[in-house]
């Protein structure tokens, strides 16, 4: 059960601790507060952990400083809709808005290999009209022998050129919680250039320390990738735990999952999941057609399967891409193979407003039939 409270209630004021007082009181139940930031206000939540069935919503509803009760109808308490249309969804981050009614693209290289390299893909990035981009500067591979990416070295000065060219957010893996102090350092000692968006990789979907101590702070959201082995309710339990801990900024990535039913493409593409998450949960939905396809194979229709990939994913209401380009993909040191040329970012970028346009033509025609 979570108890919302009125937006203009804080932790001084004395409903709301007559209600922590009350609720507190109650037995069997133990409670854990939540400050909730959306793009437009700030909430507090009070989450009733225990056997719930027998409480009275409307007793509870009535206390001083309640807005209203809901009752959790499944396991992710936090990040679940809940069949209740009125909770925040989504957040603001530097500037950028995330949320389940708009489209942001992180184009970008998903191995940091040089300064030049990072500076071309962010030229071009500016050029294009784009704030956001994805920089993997730590990299787990399968292979133990295979470049693991520059790590903390590589950080000064892509920030540095973020900054130089309008890029507000990086999406950035992060694998252990020290690289998350390495990033807020050096963000630090460049002079917060820019934002990051911590990227929790589909290896280290229960990865459930690490999911924890990212999930403890609040200084940046978090890019979650569902696990390629595992169910989608497992994944999203999984992100609960990022919730729970604190951190409720959570964008949701489909990036494929693994079998060899999706074959020739790298993993089976679940881009039909994007309203499915939509409906479960308050989370923006990525999709990630780099990862899902792995090549750039183009159809007869002269398009490549990433973009087909894309296409559907936006159609189907995706709130962000992210997606591989590279300078020179032939000397990338990380998937060259399914990145994209900066000369083909237009084309992308076009088809991907297309893909917007014809999913909000069916929006519209949703709430015009209304049946």
């Amino acid at each position: 059960m979570i108890v919302i409270l009125d937006s203009n209630i804080t932790e001084h004021s004395q409903e709301y601790q007559h209600a922590l007082a009350y609720l507190s009181r109650l037995p069997g139940i133990s409670t854990r507060v939540h400050k909730v930031e959306g793009a437009q206000q700030a909430l507090t939540e009070i989450y009733l952990i225990g056997d719930t069935k027998t409480l009275s919503a409307e007793e509870i509803g009535a206390l001083p400083g309640v807005e209203r009760v809901v009752r959790i109808s499944e396991e992710y308490r936090i990040l679940g809709r809940h069949r209740d249309e009125q909770r925040i969804s989504g957040f603001d981050y530097n500037g950028v808005v995330f949320s389940q009614d708009n489209l942001n693209v992180f184009a970008g290289l998903c191995a940091v290999d040089t300064p030049e390299h990072v500076e071309l893909m962010m030229k071009a990035l500016r050029e294009h009209g784009q704030v956001c981009t994805r920089m993997g500067a730590y990299k787990p591979r399968t292979n133990p022998y295979s470049f693991q990416g520059h790590e903390k070295t590589c950080l000064p000065y892509v920030f540095e050129l973020a900054g130089k060219y309008g890029i507000k957010v990086i999406a950035m893996e992060v694998t252990h919680e020290r690289h998350v102090e390495e990033i807020q350092e050096c963000l630090e000692q460049t002079g917060q250039p820019t934002g990051v968006m911590l990227q929790i990789g589909t290896r280290n979907t229960q990865n459930f320390e690490l999911l924890k101590a990212v999930g403890q702070q609040q200084a940046f959201p978090v890019l979650f990738k569902r696990g390629f082995g595992i169910t989608l309710n497992e994944s999203l339990n999984a992100a609960e735990y990022l919730a729970s801990e604190g951190n409720s900024k959570v964008v949701f990535c489909l990036r494929g999952v693994k079998t060899n039913m999706g074959d020739p493409h790298r993993n089976l593409v679940d881009f039909s999941h994007v309203p499915v998450l939509k409906r479960l949960t308050r989370m923006p939905v990525c999709v990630d057609p780099s990862h899902s396809v792995g090549s750039r194979e183009r159809a007869p229709d002269g398009l490549y399967d990433l973009m087909h990939a894309t296409a559907q994913g936006v159609v189907a209401g995706a709130n962000l891409v992210l997606v591989d380009f590279h300078p020179a993909p032939a000397k990338a040191l990380v998937d060259g193979p399914q990145a994209m040329l900066l000369s083909e970012l237009s084309w992308f970028l076009d088809d991907v407003a297309a893909a917007r346009v014809c999913y909000e033509k069916r929006q519209a025609l949703a709430e015009r039939y209304g049946l």
